[in-house]
């Protein structure tokens, strides 16, 4: 049986969005690429999008929650508006990153998953970013900040709550 069609008055999503899940549900390895999008518009994958998305595609909800569990790239928490991604490729982790992404939550006062206060602030672990000459490094958003030490920190953080 194939799956509804969707509206953007049914779903509250919006309608690219709509436009883009009715396209790539027929498609095999649809799924990634919609859950990829959604993320993109929504910065995260809820709860209910999840429903939605079930129901949209036909695809069990717990297959869709298996692929967003699976992968470390979908988050199911509504991220900080400064998302914060510390490199732990092996020449970052070598030359420090575990003590940059340490500092980095000690300063924020936040661990896996959370969100500061403000909603300033979340902060990822990440498996590379692709920029091994400037290990160890963070990233802000799309800003990358390279060859890092733990005294580095408090600065880079301040652009961001001064903003």
């Amino acid at each position: 049986m194939a799956a509804p069609v969707a509206t953007h008055e049914e779903t509250g999503f919006p309608p690219e969005l709509v436009s883009f899940i009715d396209e790539w549900k027929v498609k095999p390895g649809g799924l990634i690429m919609i859950l990829h999008k959604t993320q993109e518009v929504f910065g995260y994958i809820s709860r209910e999008s999840a429903g939605k998305l079930a129901h949209i595609t036909g695809i069990p909800l717990a297959r869709v929650y298996g692929v967003v569990t699976f992968y470390h790239f979908f988050k199911t928490t509504k991220p900080g508006k400064n998302r914060i991604s510390v490199c732990m490729g092996t020449a970052c982790y070598l030359r420090g990153g575990q003590d940059l992404l340490d500092e980095s939550r000690r300063i924020l006062g936040i661990g896996p998953n959370e969100v500061t206060g403000d909603g300033l602030f979340s902060i990822d672990a990440v498996r590379c970013v692709g920029c091994c000459g400037l290990a160890p490094l963070l990233t802000v958003g799309t800003e990358t900040y390279g060859k890092l030490t733990k005294a580095m920190i408090p600065e880079i953080f301040a652009k961001y709550r001064d903003a």
